[in-house]
């Protein structure tokens, strides 16, 4: 199997694997002539190492447009780097519940619900009528129901706190939802940049061989035309 030495890191690689440096961005081959000096547009490198010098590229651009990378960026960039799939790893873990948590949880759904509105009209109706027509406005709760009015009072009191520790529950699962999203987002803008400087050298290199191939063909006709005027 034919192999080459690779100017960058003086490693053999097969020859599929060549890539010149005539054929990479401009700005690419300066970020790579950061970490080799030595560099040069003229010397081969292998695809394998160009693939890595793309991701620490791409890291580099991040860094410079949003600052210090936090973890959610470096979870990403690690994924990039390990080629893994990252949609598969966000998505909702099943946390354990404390008693208090199920208990504010089954009170909110319970609260909002038409179910609770229809029963506790139909207990207050209860409370009035078995006041006002049954104990004749005598009973233990007489108009303006002032016991009613304690037990709703407390009730609210009650209540109230407990939803809102439901909705502070769910509001922390919709923030973890939204770094999820944002990683699922931040990677395939990466993925679809690096993909960008691929098809870029893609393009490149196969205008390279298209002007090699030109260049035979001319020098084909040179020698034919040489041969019918001889």
């Amino acid at each position: 199997m034919a192999t080459f030495q690779s100017d960058l890191t003086r490693h053999t690689f097969p020859l599929s694997e060549k890539v010149s440096g005539k054929t990479l961005r401009q700005s690419l081959v300066k970020f790579l002539q950061k970490e080799y000096p030595d560099f040069k547009p003229e010397h081969n490198l292998a695809l394998s190492e160009l693939n890595g010098i793309r991701e620490r590229y791409i890291a580099d651009c991040l860094t410079r447009q949003i600052g210090e990378l936090t973890d959610l960026e470096k979870r990403v960039l690690e994924s990039i780097t390990n080629k893994e799939t990252l949609s598969d790893k966000v998505e909702d873990e099943a946390r354990p519940t404390t008693l208090g948590q199920r208990v504010a949880d089954g009170v909110a759904t319970f609260g909002g619900s038409w179910t609770f509105i229809i029963s506790f009209m139909f207990f207050l109706m209860c409370w009035i009528v078995f006041n006002v027509y049954w104990l004749a406005n005598k009973g233990f709760d007489p108009y303006p129901f002032i016991l009613l009015n304690l037990i709703l009072s407390c009730l609210a009191a009650l209540q109230a706190p407990v939803i809102m520790m439901s909705q502070n529950r769910q509001e922390e699962k919709d923030r973890d939802r939204a770094k999820k999203d944002y990683m699922v987002n931040l990677k395939s803008e990466l993925e679809i940049r690096a993909l960008h400087e691929k098809i870029d050298h893609l393009i490149m290199h196969q205008q390279q061989e298209l002007m090699e191939v030109q260049r035979i063909q001319i020098e084909m006709m040179n020698d034919i035309m040489h041969r019918l005027k001889s």
